[in-house]
């Protein structure tokens, strides 16, 4: 079982390897966070999911690590799957590579698309009558 918040390895392409983990985070009166880390050469982003209205990022039914916003687009950001295509989306936003924090929200409905997508054309078409 692997340690939580230990680092994990997310091969992109021949010459891009990200390690990433996973975490929750709260300060003093501050909202919860979802926190995906992601480290490359040395330098750190974070995709941050703060917890507000109409985007909890924990509790209910839903398990550690996923996000979802008031329009139902969520992720697991404990699969390998969920973190590449974030890494994918702020990619091709110009937003990776470089040391900040990115806000995942803005990152999320784009995201949740593809997977949806990716899991529909995984599955085939649906059989008519």
């Amino acid at each position: 079982m692997r340690k939580k918040g230990s680092l994990r390895k997310l091969v992109v392409d021949e010459s891009t390897t990200y390690l990433w983990s996973v975490r929750h985070r709260h300060g003093d009166g501050q909202p919860c966070e979802e926190v995906v880390s992601l480290l490359r050469d040395g330098e750190r982003t974070r995709i941050v999911f703060r917890e507000g209205p109409g985007r909890p990022v924990e509790g209910g039914y839903q398990p550690g690590g996923y996000v979802t916003d008031e329009h139902h687009n969520g992720l697991n950001l404990n699969e390998p799957g969920s973190v590449r295509a974030l890494v994918d989306e702020a990619t091709r936003r110009g937003l990776l590579p470089g040391a900040r924090q990115v806000d995942g929200w803005e990152l999320l409905r784009a995201v949740a698309a593809r997977r949806a997508a990716a899991e529909g054309q995984a599955q085939g078409p649906a059989e008519g009558p």
